[in-house]
């Protein structure tokens, strides 16, 4: 029976290069959605996987997605904890309703789909959670505080929930990408992107693909003994 692996927020970036790479392993990915329908059906279309439509921030559509997986693939295998935000600016001029906002997607929705698969994956004695953050996580960035913050609060739940689910053979890691070429970077002129380029000793911005990898090793069997781990995929950015 082929595996299964629930990406959140894929119908765009990162999480669409891991549904094409997980599928390509032979996992069948479920591709979840907020507001992005027809991409997502059209990867799972191209993928053999599902698309399911699902707010991470409510933890009833999360349960409800993950009841929908459960009956439709009949397992959960891995949760690749993608889908975030970010917002600009100096913190005194982001508002409550955006720091709100922030803090709802990247934390409490990983919260809310890393407990609603944990039954599934404590009851079969494995599993695989993969958990997205930032190289900001590691180390702040200068006028995106509150998504500093939020990722770097996913990478102490890495750590933490590592240390407890361990006993219940379940790996959890967390992936920290440096400055990747999606719509996220959309606001950020031409100079800037080109400025984060010749601060990257690689000498190049990171691909959604470059971070699929990553995931795809962290989802498969030659990462078995490893976990509670921050793997930085970042060109050499932060070091």
């Amino acid at each position: 029976m082929s595996k299964t692996a629930i990406i959140t927020g894929a119908s765009k970036g990162i999480g669409k290069a891991a549904a094409y790479k997980l599928a390509e392993n032979g996992f069948i990915p479920v591709i979840n959605y907020h507001t992005h329908k027809a991409e997502a059906e059209k990867i799972a279309c191209e993928t053999g996987g599902v698309a399911i439509c699902a707010d991470v921030s409510d933890s009833t559509a999360v349960n409800n997605m993950i009841k929908e997986t459960i009956k439709k693939t009949g397992r959960i295998d891995v949760l690749v904890n993608n889908a975030g935000i970010s917002v600009s600016g100096l913190f005194m001029y982001i508002t409550p309703e955006q720091e709100e906002l922030v803090w709802k997607i990247n934390v409490q929705g990983t919260f809310n789909c890393t407990r609603s698969v944990m039954p599934f994956m404590i009851n079969e004695k494995s599993g695989k959670i993969i958990n997205i953050s930032s190289m900001w996580g590691q180390t702040g960035a200068s006028c995106e505080v509150h998504y500093s913050a939020s990722k770097a609060a996913i990478i102490g739940f890495t750590k933490a929930l590592a240390k407890e689910l361990g006993p219940s053979g379940i790996n959890v890691n967390c992936i920290a990408p440096g400055v990747i070429l999606t719509d996220m970077n959309n606001s950020y002129s031409k100079e800037t992107m080109e400025a984060l380029k010749n601060e990257t000793p690689l000498e190049r911005l990171g691909k959604p693909e470059d971070i699929a990898e990553a995931i795809s090793f962290l989802a498969s069997e030659k990462s078995s003994f490893i976990t509670g781990q921050i793997l930085g995929v970042n060109g050499g950015f932060i070091i």
